[in-house]
């Protein structure tokens, strides 16, 4: 049997369960300290359990609840350092990707260079928060920094909002993850990424009362998501008639023009009274008097205070963090602490690390991780330094969840019915093989007049799997194409091995059942690697 047929049956017999269990010889580690790592980063790099072990599980939540003190890797800081959009702010983000170059005239090429400025934008924008997912030391603040895009979720895969993306992230989500809720809330609310998103940028009055006697041109959009999505919740107490009056209150909050963009602090946030109801509004039950931009900061100040605000992002902390159906007594106890705190997302998250339920062994490593958790724990995992960032961009566009691409204002699922399904369990164990072994490289970036010529070279030597009866490959990208003949070579068996297992094994502490132990024992050195990294254990965190 070959190595690439024996690893696709040891594949499929782990995850059908059904070699005879047998008990690991190696000492074993505190499944606590593998735990607090699982849910406070993306996993553990090489040394990061040995590391935890010294410091004790408190040590390392008091750690990463203060992301300010822990340094950056040198190597993360010049990564970063060489984007060159990365610290825009909007407006020069927006005056950046309408810079027609020199030599270009016909409206064709204007259109194809202003098109290739965005394009740029967005890369740097999707490679930064790779960067840092799989890099950063401070690992809670990337895992809240996903978090808080998905409840706050912009989708940036075309028009201005791609352009926008990044600074929203940088600016509205990052500086807030673990501070008060209501600073986030007031973040996202002014950035024009969000403005344009949901269309709050065309909520513009143009009959006001006491003019014509009613109110006409509002857009109810961002009202609705705010109380729906961000805030309240959809049982959040609201009525049709508080998203009216929520939308009335917000008339005018939009983006700057560029005729008024140099007099803008480069925030690209604009309030436009001309475009404002200054009517009163009774909202939530409370009387807002029409006064201008005031009316949205009070409207924001009773959201995020609001009980059912607080049960709400307790609830999807505790879904996040413990389980896909979080114990009420859990969610109703940071429900207290998030009213106690005025919203401050530090002491809620606090009390979750330190609850019974966080600690409850049924919930260690029952999270079935998302394609992006999974991507960036296999890149943590290996130890590799991420310079090529393309297999898993592609990667993540296979499996239906592309960064900073989900269509709907809700965000992408964190939960196991989302993302659990045969196709994407193929697909995660082929990108795990093809690192594994060496054949998709992401520690490297190869030359690109090369390109091609790898692409047709590791065509050859392609891994096959099964989908739906026909075989697929991994092509040096990442993409998944067609192979028209079984006649595929093998994998050899003196191949170089990328990964090396007994490190990988080091690395994740031998936390393996006794099933998939058995399945590594008995399979040739050469696929062992491949293994661990699409094993149902690593499936989960």
């Amino acid at each position: 049997m070959t190595l690439a047929n024996r690893y696709w049956v040891l594949s499929l017999i782990l995850l059908f369960g059904s070699i005879a269990p047998t008990h690991a010889e190696s000492a074993p580690v505190n499944p606590k300290v593998l735990h607090i790592i699982n849910r406070l980063s993306f996993g553990p790099r090489p040394g990061d359990i040995k590391k935890v072990d010294s410091i004790g599980v408190e040590g390392y939540i008091k750690q990463q609840l203060s992301p300010d003190f822990i340094p950056e890797p040198e190597s993360l800081t010049s990564q970063l350092s060489q984007l060159e959009t990365l610290g825009f702010n909007p407006v020069q983000l927006r005056e950046y990707a309408e810079i027609i170059p020199p030599g270009v005239t016909s409206d064709r090429e204007k259109k194809q260079a202003l098109r290739k400025q965005t394009l740029q934008i967005f890369n740097e924008t999707i490679k930064s928060r790779l960067l840092r997912a799989t890099s950063s030391n401070r690992q809670l603040q990337e895992v809240m920094v996903d978090f808080w895009y998905n409840h706050f979720n912009v989708d940036g895969s075309q028009g201005q909002t791609q352009m926008w993306v990044g600074a929203y992230e940088q600016e509205a989500i990052r500086p807030y993850t673990l501070g008060r809720f209501r600073n986030l809330l007031g973040a996202t609310a002014h950035h024009p990424a969000m403005l344009l998103y949901l269309d709050n940028s065309k909520n513009k009055v143009i009959n006001r009362p006491g003019v014509n006697s009613k109110v006409t041109g509002l857009n109810e959009n961002y009202a609705r998501e705010l109380m729906e999505l961000h805030t309240l919740g959809v049982d959040g107490g609201y009525t049709q008639k508080d998203v009216i009056a929520l939308a009335r209150i917000l008339s005018g909050w939009g983006i700057v023009t560029r005729q008024n963009q140099n007099q803008n602090d480069g925030s690209g946030f604009e309030f436009n009274p001309k475009h404002h109801d200054f009517g009163d509004k009774v909202f939530l039950g409370h009387l807002i008097k029409g006064r201008g931009e005031a009316e949205g900061e009070e409207a924001l100040d009773i959201l995020a205070r609001s009980p059912a605000t607080a049960h709400y992002i307790s609830y999807k902390l505790a879904q996040y963090f413990v389980a896909d159906n979080p114990p009420k007594p859990l969610v109703e106890k940071l429900t207290r602490r998030y009213l106690a705190t005025n919203g401050y997302i530090r002491e809620v998250l606090n009390t979750l690390f330190q609850s019974s339920e966080f600690w409850d062994e049924k919930n260690f490593n029952n999270k079935f991780k998302t394609p992006y958790q999974y991507g960036i724990s296999l890149v943590r995992a290996t130890g590799m330094e991420l310079n090529n960032t393309k297999p898993i961009i592609e990667l993540f566009e296979q499996l239906a969840m592309p960064l900073y691409g989900c269509p709907t204002p809700d965000g992408y699922k964190n939960t196991k019915e989302a993302w659990l399904n045969p196709d994407a369990i193929i697909r995660r164990l082929s990108f795990a093989t093809a690192i594994a072994n060496g054949s998709l490289s992401i520690s490297s970036l190869p030359p690109q007049q090369n390109l091609e010529q790898l692409k047709e070279q590791e065509a050859k030597k392609a891994i096959p799997f099964v989908d739906h009866g026909n075989l697929t490959i991994f092509s040096p990208t990442g993409q998944m194409k067609p192979i028209t003949s079984k006649a595929s070579q093998p994998i050899k068996a003196n191949q170089s091995i990328a990964v090396d297992y007994e490190q990988l094994i080091n690395t994740l502490s031998n936390s393996f059942s006794p099933q998939t132990e058995k399945a590594i024992a008995i399979s040739s050195p050469e696929i062992r690697s491949g293994l661990i990294l699409g094993s149902p254990e690593f499936m989960r965190r």
